[in-house]
């Protein structure tokens, strides 16, 4: 069924978007070691998206992503305080009724990254800690030691930890992303909300099986056109996983929010399942009615 009209949704992704996309994949250089990586992708998965957005010249930027959200139907949506794109942070300091932040962690630091993470809940209240573990120099397995003290720290502050699950979009080794790894993290960290990001293929079946046994591990759509959210994932979310599928973008890395919400409208949701996707399970999960 089509998204119901007047539905407003939470984005669990997204980037105000000024500067050059480029700086954003500054961190993962060091990795790529095939030269159309290196030297002629705009961004590192380019192989995998068809018309990634391309943002003119704006007077204000933060003004111009939130005509798109008005547009689009979004009401609110989580951006990464954390990169170099400061755009981020004034949007979230200026608009807090509109935006919401996280915080990209780097296991790599160890208890320094811990203290970043307290000051910035702290200072700014951020809702969530991401993270890219295949993207991280060095990488870093989502069940590292490493990133132990960081997820005893999320538990402590009470929010969510979202990170990449699956084989990579970039051409890097896959290892660290292996949905298999969340088991041990989950088994550990009853406590610890853990979200899925970008689609855990392709062990999508594993990721819906671990979801079924573990109440805090939930799955965002991430960096998928809606019309290739896997079955799985639809079917799950029609039957037993309601409460455990979130709505998240991709604009502007590599998705416009038109392709999005024009794909949307074509995803098999039954009517029930909308305002939990959207919205519903987000406020729930990263507490954002407080």
């Amino acid at each position: 069924m089509p998204i119901p009209s007047g539905l407003k949704a939470v984005d669990l992704m997204m980037n105000i978007p000024d500067g050059d996309p480029t700086a954003w994949y500054e961190f993962i250089k060091p990795l790529l070691l095939d030269e159309e990586s290196r030297k002629v992708f705009k961004m590192p998965a380019q192989y995998m998206f068809k018309n990634i957005p391309e943002i003119s010249e704006q007077e204000d930027y933060v003004a111009y992503a939130l005509a798109e959200m008005d547009k689009w139907g979004i009401e609110k949506a989580m951006l990464g305080i954390s990169g170099p794109n400061s755009s981020n942070l004034d949007a979230c300091r200026d608009h807090p009724n509109r935006f919401f932040s996280s915080y990209g962690a780097n296991p790599n630091n160890g208890m320094e990254e811990v203290r970043t993470i307290k000051r910035l809940h702290k200072e700014h209240g951020i809702k969530a800690v991401t993270g890219f573990p295949a993207g991280l120099c060095p990488q870093v397995p989502i069940n590292d030691k490493r990133y132990y003290p960081i997820y005893a720290t999320c538990v402590e502050l009470e929010i969510p930890i979202c990170l990449t699950a699956g084989i990579p979009g970039p051409r890097i080794p896959m290892e660290p992303q292996k949905v298999e790894h969340i088991d041990e993290v989950c088994w550990f960290f009853p406590e610890l909300k853990f979200v899925m990001r970008h689609g855990g293929e392709p062990w999508v079946d594993l990721a819906v099986k671990l979801m079924l046994k573990y109440p805090n591990l939930y799955y965002s759509t991430s960096a998928f056109a809606p019309k290739h959210y896997p079955k799985a994932i639809i079917h799950y979310a029609n039957t037993r996983g309601t409460d455990k599928i979130m709505y998240a973008g991709y604009f502007p890395m590599g998705l416009s929010l038109e392709r999005i919400f024009t794909d949307m409208q074509n995803v098999p949701f039954k009517d029930h399942v909308w305002p939990k996707f959207l919205r519903d399970n987000a406020i729930r999960v990263f507490k954002l009615d407080e």
